[in-house]
């Protein structure tokens, strides 16, 4: 029975171990990455479409735009697509998120951007950022996921808004009245529209 406590006892500390060893791992990928993403942006000598290449290059493998994509339409929408339509969805959505990203840190001034530890949600991890400037406070919350070897954004939520939550709204909004080429169609128009 002592054998059994101490086995329990001992895969416990393993767990607790791995979990914080994950927090820790997320942490500091997120905070190489946005830390190099705002020395580009405080680069002078930078043309800003350079500056956004950089940028993209630097968050790209970061995030899981299929997954974003996918649950962006839902449930209800995305096995309902033809394969075609996924490729030609997901291609549209990645690049109206990477549009939306850029202009996003083009509005950057003098920000401070401060990070909070990271907490185990299930099996992810919620990593909590705060921008501050003189006269606001944005928080942004970066959605972590275990994907095969490495841990890839599958939400962002901005003074507490999913951007996944807020597209499948947008996007069902459209399928209940109109059809996926309709929502095609709507992506393929600039974000401004």
């Amino acid at each position: 029975m002592k054998n059994l406590l101490v086995a329990a006892i001992s895969l416990l500390l393993f767990y607790q171990s791995a979990l914080a060893d994950d927090k820790s791992e997320v942490e500091e990928l997120l905070k190489k990455n946005l830390d190099a993403v705002f020395s580009v942006l405080q680069k002078k000598d930078l043309a800003q479409q350079e500056k956004n290449q950089e940028i993209v290059d630097i968050v790209t493998p970061m995030f899981d735009f299929e997954l974003m994509a996918q649950l962006s339409l839902g449930k209800k929408h995305w096995p309902g697509l033809s394969q075609e339509e996924k490729k030609r969805f997901t291609d549209l959505f990645i690049q109206r998120l990477k549009a939306s990203y850029l202009k996003n840190f083009t509005l950057y001034t003098d920000e401070k951007l401060f990070y909070e530890p990271a907490v185990q949600v299930k099996k992810k991890i919620h990593t909590p950022t705060y921008l501050i400037s003189k006269d606001k406070k944005i928080s942004i919350l970066y959605k972590f996921y275990k994907a095969e070897k490495n841990w890839k954004i599958y939400d962002l939520e901005i003074q507490d808004v999913s951007i996944i939550r807020s597209y499948r709204s947008q996007f069902s909004g459209i399928l209940e009245n109109g059809t996926v080429d309709d929502l095609l169609l709507k992506l393929e128009a600039p974000a401004d529209n």
